[in-house]
């Protein structure tokens, strides 16, 4: 078998073992959460959104390892881009999302905030330094603290209970873990042994290929709640998928090795900030996203990826 063809079957088979992985791994811990008694709106807001993305702290900390930085960075940078553009796109598409208070007022500017903080990082040191990470976890500390104090004035009596028991539950976080590193090994070396075959950049492989693929759990969970017309959990869960990409995902690889921080990528954070600040003067005017709002966000996607071509 030919090597492209072969890294492409590796490749679909990685994002593959990620998506199911990731799937595992928010079962058990919603599973896990519920059996502790943990109100449903943590869940949403934390389990979810950061289970969702836990394909991008994978592949970003094994492509670190790896070597190719470039596919860490491009990865949340693309991740973020097409969660706002792509998936948003997609569930507006197919219901109106309506958009909450607090979301407006903080959570999206906030990743607008940290997103410019990243920028301003790596346009001084090149690189996501131990400094950078360090000041993203700071935030990221704070995140959750501002997550919890939200949470606790809208704790209901009633808490779902779960019937997952707790060795099934143990086996799904495990095995959901499990997958996840298997499956980001998996993708970086095929993506980057493709990157190599076509001479591609790392840049152009991250914000694209792995990015939509590791931003493949974020899709399908946002689809299904938009479905179920769960619309109140799909911004919460992108938002808030956003938020962890840059200050976990980057906070934590950026501590186990510095992140080279390529000039090309501030075009690409900068994109990021528009997309974001537009996507939070729509919701300060209309509260919500409808289908013109879907069809705008999927055109800006494509035109985005014919600006990578």
């Amino acid at each position: 078998m030919q090597p492209m063809l072969w890294n492409i079957i590796l490749l679909a088979l990685g994002f593959f073992i990620l998506v199911r992985g990731a799937d595992a791994f928010v079962d058990g811990a919603s599973a896990l959460a519920q059996r502790f008694k943990i109100p449903q709106i943590i869940i949403g807001l934390t389990v979810v959104a950061m289970g969702t993305s836990a394909p991008e702290a994978a592949v970003s900390i094994s492509s670190v390892l790896h070597g190719s930085g470039g596919v860490a960075v491009g990865n949340v940078i693309g991740s973020n881009i097409a969660n706002i553009l792509l998936i948003l796109g997609v569930t507006a598409m197919i219901t109106p999302l309506f958009v909450q208070k607090k979301t407006i007022q903080y959570e999206i500017p906030f990743v607008t905030f940290i997103t410019i903080v990243l920028m301003w990082f790596g346009a001084k040191y090149g690189a996501v330094t131990r400094l950078a990470s360090g000041v993203f976890i700071a935030f990221f500390v704070v995140f959750l603290s501002y997550l919890y104090l939200s949470a606790k004035q809208h704790i209901v009596q009633t808490v779902q209970t779960t019937k997952m028991s707790a060795g099934k539950i143990i086996i799904f976080l495990i095995l959901g873990l499990a997958a996840l590193v298997f499956g980001s090994n998996l993708t970086v070396n095929s993506a980057t042994n493709l990157a190599a075959l076509l001479h591609v950049p790392d840049r152009i492989i991250g914000l694209t290929l792995v990015a939509f693929g590791t931003s493949l759990p974020e899709l399908v969970t946002c689809i299904v709640a938009a479905r179920k017309k769960q619309t109140d959990l799909i911004i919460g869960n992108i938002i808030g998928s956003n938020i962890f990409n840059i200050l976990f995902v980057l906070g934590i690889t950026g501590l186990i090795h510095p992140i080279s921080f390529e000039y090309s990528f501030l075009i690409d954070a900068a994109i990021s900030v528009v997309i974001t600040t537009f996507l939070w003067i729509i919701t300060i005017y209309e509260q919500s996203l409808n289908r013109k709002t879907g069809i705008l966000f999927l055109t800006g996607y494509i035109l985005y990826l014919v600006y990578l071509i």
